[in-house]
């Protein structure tokens, strides 16, 4: 693993964009290396959330008022920014939902009225629980039976037995682009293709890949792709379903209530055409306009030079943690992965590590990770993981390294 760079990032102009980069914990300056559970917000973002409040908060597509217009617009836009980012053919086919689980949830529950015990769903062996539960969920329900695409001992799927896995009564594949625990990035092109050739459809969550990589979702010809504002320097309680049109059509909606319906009777009621049929109820406002206005802060800077820059964080690290003793790490599919190294030390529980590193101002994530099946397969409790992004500093590593001896001498 070596590092490479293309591009050059004036980092203390980007963390000066972050107030609470300027803050300390326990005495001690925050080193924030828990980017995969959530980004940190610039100011840009957060004066978006506010001015909304502040200037036209209002409901919108449903007032003839000003601010009810202004508010509608600034929606509408910031779901045409995502359109174009992630280079979906039609702006209807993005959803807005509160979450990637929300979304997960929305397809499950739409498939649950369609499958039968004859169907086969498949999913990887490295997902999240919320790429896990709602399709056992949906198997519940419907008869239907969940396969399971397993791992090698580097944090990589096993292809050939996913080729095997595959036949036609398979209907759905489900499969994360970048694992949150390993930082693994999965080959879904291949996956996709794959699963296209039997005639199934396939959902590839897109949560942890979302701030590392711009998917082009017509180019991958993905079916549905779900991502989470928060982790893309947005905010909580906001994020997308992307869905080709024809598929979204067919599904039920998830939710009824205001907005998702074309007209109302007592008899029988008729839904709105997309995007709102799966957007009952008043939205996550301030923030579908300060996700749009997240996606700009990010694309301003550029994805290229945030890959390039983070891989050399990456680099950087596994180097520097490789050079202390009892350290294993967990997923190292080096040349595809993400800014993402979970690890443990011999003899010592994750859990421990973690809260000495907080004591020394260093915010790592521990235990399982919502992602129990992964810990299974290596036979461990959880691990350390450390996840690095754009705004995040080599000084930093260094800091991170010296804390974890420290952790280590003083638990061992």
């Amino acid at each position: 693993m070596q590092e490479t760079s293309k591009h050059t990032l004036d980092i203390n102009a980007i963390r000066a964009d972050f107030p609470i980069l300027q803050r300390k914990i326990n005495g001690k300056p925050l080193v924030y290396f828990d980017n995969a559970a959530t980004s940190q917000t610039p100011q840009q973002v957060i004066n978006a959330i506010v001015h909304y409040y502040s200037d036209y908060n209002a409901n919108i597509h449903r007032g003839v008022h000003s601010l009810s217009q202004i508010a509608t617009d600034a929606y509408e836009q910031a779901r045409e920014k995502i359109r174009a980012h992630f280079n979906a053919e039609h702006v209807h086919e993005i959803i807005f939902t509160a979450g990637t689980t929300h979304a997960i949830n929305l397809v499950a529950h739409g498939y649950s009225q369609l499958l039968n015990e004859q169907d086969e769903v498949i999913v990887s062996a490295m997902e999240h629980h919320s790429n896990i539960v709602p399709w056992q969920m949906m198997c519940e329900k419907t008869g239907a039976k969940l396969k399971v695409i397993p791992m090698t001992e580097n944090g990589e799927l096993e292809l050939d037995t996913f080729d095997q896995l595959l036949n036609d009564n398979t209907k759905l594949v489900f499969v994360n682009h970048v694992s949150n625990a390993l930082g693994t990035i999965n080959p879904i092109e291949e996956i996709i293709e794959k699963t296209h050739a039997v005639g199934a459809k396939v959902l590839i969550d897109g949560a942890q890949a979302a701030p590392h990589i711009k998917a082009d979702v017509q180019a991958l010809d993905i079916d549905y792709y779900t991502v989470s504002a928060h982790k893309m320097c947005g905010p909580t309680g906001v994020g997308v379903l992307y869905g080709k049109e024809e598929l979204l059509e067919a599904l039920p909606p998830y939710q009824g209530g205001g907005e998702m319906i074309a007209e109302v009777d007592f008899e029988k009621t008729t839904y709105a055409g997309l995007p709102h049929k799966f957007e009952a109820g008043t939205p996550n406002i301030s923030g579908g306009i300060a996700f749009g206005v997240a996606l700009d802060y990010m694309n301003n800077i550029g994805f290229d030079a945030i890959a390039d820059y983070e891989m050399e964080l990456l680099v950087y690290a596994t180097n520097q943690l490789n050079e202390i003793g009892d350290v294993r790490i967990y997923g190292t599919a080096v040349e595809q992965k993400t800014a993402v190294i979970s690890f443990n030390i011999e003899g010592i529980h994750s859990y421990d590590i973690g809260t000495l590193l907080d004591k020394m101002g260093v915010a790592v994530r521990t235990g399982h990770h919502c992602a129990q099946p992964i810990m299974k397969f290596y036979k461990i409790p959880g691990t350390v993981r450390a996840s690095f992004s754009f705004y995040n500093t080599k000084e930093e590593i260094d800091t991170f390294i010296e804390a974890v001896k420290k952790a280590k001498s003083m638990l061992l």
